[in-house]
């Protein structure tokens, strides 16, 4: 259950370019594409039927028939293989990348995208996040987002999650006020009548252990970890966990797993 050191990772991406790819992304993702600038990118994420997380990412608006999607997970041939089932008839092409790297960037104004050649940056506030052929990797953004509550998914994680769970209202990557796509009537459910239970959480770990683990606590209370982050303080992930076990161990303090390792709530999100 060790891992090694992080190193820097490829950058999966999915163009979806031709006439219809802002209706056809418009239908299928769970943020506002149509009310989306050109040169501009907001977090989105595809859904299934019953709301939970296929699929979360940034998505870039490159003109009126180019999006670039950059996901935060690692299956990009899965989620173009399921996406070309829904496109029918609708004039669209799906090519997914993994051939460029991510790296850290200057501040640069959140939602501002900058397209230099082949080289991509993402502006994210206190950092950019770049995408390039050229570039030799640097995972810096990895911690500053981390800190930020921006969820990264391992594959064991896809298809678990609904979207309060990753503080998805708060990014925000759902959108309330659009039409109908996969997992919608779920997603307007959670929002007005009920609150979800389980939520976002950075963790600090006593030792390091795989990307997407689930530790218990007193045999139950799953903790579903997301990305591992090892440096030279220690162990990190955003964790998701119930309200319960929260409310049992406020942030700061330390909780033991049944499976041996130890975590300690630092902070949480809500929807």
């Amino acid at each position: 259950m060790t891992l090694q050191m992080t190193t820097p990772l490829p950058a999966h991406t999915l163009l979806i370019e031709g006439p219809d790819a802002i209706a056809f992304a418009q239908s299928q993702f769970s943020n506002n594409i149509a009310a989306l600038p050109n040169g501009r990118w907001q977090f989105s994420a595809w859904l299934d039927a019953q709301g939970r997380v296929r699929a979360l990412f940034h998505l870039l608006r490159l003109d009126d028939e180019r999006l670039l999607l950059l996901l935060r997970g690692d299956h990009p041939d899965e989620l173009a293989s399921s996406l070309q089932q829904f496109v029918f008839r609708a004039k669209v092409r799906l090519t997914h990348s993994s051939s460029s790297m991510l790296a850290c960037g200057p501040a640069r104004p959140i939602f501002d995208v900058n397209c230099d050649g082949d080289l991509i940056e993402l502006g994210c506030g206190n950092h950019s996040l770049l995408c390039g052929n050229h570039l030799s990797g640097d995972d810096s953004w990895r911690r500053l987002q981390l800190l930020d509550g921006w969820a990264w998914l391992p594959e064991a994680a896809t298809n678990t999650l609904l979207p309060p769970a990753l503080s998805m209202y708060r990014l925000p990557a759902v959108a309330l006020d659009k039409g109908c796509y996969p997992g919608q009537e779920i997603v307007a459910r959670l929002h007005y009548r009920g609150r979800h239970k389980r939520h976002l959480h950075r963790v600090k770990l006593s030792q390091a252990v795989s990307h997407g683990t689930v530790l218990h606590v007193e045999h139950d209370d799953a903790v579903q970890l997301l990305q591992v982050l090892l440096h030279e303080h220690g162990a990190e992930a955003l964790a998701v966990l119930s309200d319960e076990l929260a409310e049992r161990f406020p942030h700061g303090s330390e909780v033991a797993s049944d499976e041996g390792p130890s975590l300690r709530l630092e902070t949480g999100w809500s929807d």
